[in-house]
């Protein structure tokens, strides 16, 4: 285990007694003595604590924001330039297969952009962006951690250490001071519920997490219930349900490229893969994700082959994320089925140990977001 990086809480969550596991290189907390399962249900009724500092920090500078959103545009599909100061959206690198290479969360800081990336990523998406923006600044940030207060608690918490943060909308950004730390705080989380994300000084950051966990309503959560909370809001885990042969017209993830980008809109394509991704947008593709619900009570996991009928010979889709589901109170899963069975209500059947059972294409998410608009 030596060879794993720590994150600036490790040491916390040894003493909250953690278990820890490897994970993107890091050894991160999987659960602590709550339990998975209670910790899923902490966060969707009160406020859970995440440790994300495994995640990259990144800031893109240019002579200005515009300069280096301009930049930006030629890796990132979406509409980087009109992005209001203090304001984060969703983002990804493409390839020029028209697949994802990571996906991101992109600010407008103001005289910068400021993205985090996953961690098994950043290595690549940082060496990716140093080679191919050579006239702006790629630095990664080093020197801070990374948490993330989910659930419907959160606003409360947090505002008893600053007050602003009450006035915060669901993908605002701004400066807050938590815990006589200066911190970089988005509106927005992994888990479908109301939060925040917190960069936070390194060397501050225990400070931080034990005012944050101090509160009642606070609890520590691990990547058990991240991934079990992500499912639930029917969100992506890259390498799973997106990766470099992924289109993000088959993830259901068109939203994320705004008009402007597309054909016909005012800065239409310029990025890498547009050839592949826009012609996708606007006539279709073969497969879709679509969210799954195994009727019974086995959970359908990563990998389960997909078949149209009870007797098919030949899979046509496989199951990308599934897991049972807390506050559904049943499996839930995500995977790519062909256009023609992708409709909601759709009965598809998987094979789990040699048997087929049934599963319906559902809307997701499969439990309301709770963001704060």
């Amino acid at each position: 285990m030596s060879d794993l990086h720590q994150t600036p809480l490790h040491a916390l969550h040894l003493s909250l007694g953690a278990k820890m596991v490897p994970f993107a290189g890091y050894d991160m907390p999987v659960q602590y003595p709550m339990g998975v399962l209670q910790e899923h249900q902490h966060t969707r009724t009160k406020a859970g604590l995440f440790d994300v500092s495994h995640m990259g920090q990144v800031r893109v500078t240019g002579a200005d924001y515009t300069s280096a959103a301009a930049a930006l545009e030629r890796l990132i599909p979406v509409d980087i330039l009109d992005l209001a100061e203090n304001r984060q959206r969703y983002g990804f690198f493409t390839n020029a297969a028209g697949g994802i290479r990571d996906d991101l969360m992109l600010a407008n800081r103001g005289d910068h952009a400021f993205i985090v990336v996953n961690a098994a990523c950043k290595a690549d998406d940082i060496a990716y962006m140093q080679a191919e923006l050579t006239d702006v600044s790629v630095t990664e940030i080093t020197d801070r951690a990374l948490l993330a207060l989910q659930g419907p608690a959160a606003e409360a918490v947090l505002s008893t250490l600053d007050p602003r943060a009450a006035d915060m909308r669901f993908m605002d950004v701004a400066t807050l001071t938590l815990a006589g730390a200066e911190c970089w705080v988005s509106r927005s989380g992994y888990t479908g519920e109301d939060g925040y994300e917190i960069s936070v000084p390194a060397d501050e950051a225990v400070a931080l997490a034990e005012a944050l966990l101090a509160h009642d309503d606070v609890a520590p959560i691990g990547l058990g219930a991240r991934d079990s909370l992500r499912l639930e809001a029917g969100l992506c885990l890259y390498g799973h349900d997106i990766d470099a042969g992924t289109n993000p017209a088959e993830a259901a993830l068109g939203w994320a490229i705004q008009k402007v980008r597309r054909a016909g809109g005012a800065r239409a394509g310029g990025f890498v893969g547009a050839e592949v991704i826009l012609p996708a947008l606007s006539e279709g593709v073969a497969r879709k994700r679509v969210g799954l619900l195994p009727q019974g009570r086995a959970p359908m996991r990563e990998g389960v082959p997909l078949f149209a009928s009870e007797d098919a010979a030949t899979p046509v889709g496989t199951i990308t994320s599934g897991g049972f589901g807390p506050t559904v109170g049943a499996p839930v899963a995500m995977g790519y089925l062909p256009t023609d069975l992708s409709a909601t209500g759709t009965t598809v059947w998987g094979e789990l140990r040699g048997k087929r059972l049934p599963l319906t294409v559902a809307a997701m998410p499969f439990t309301p977001a709770n963001f704060k608009r």
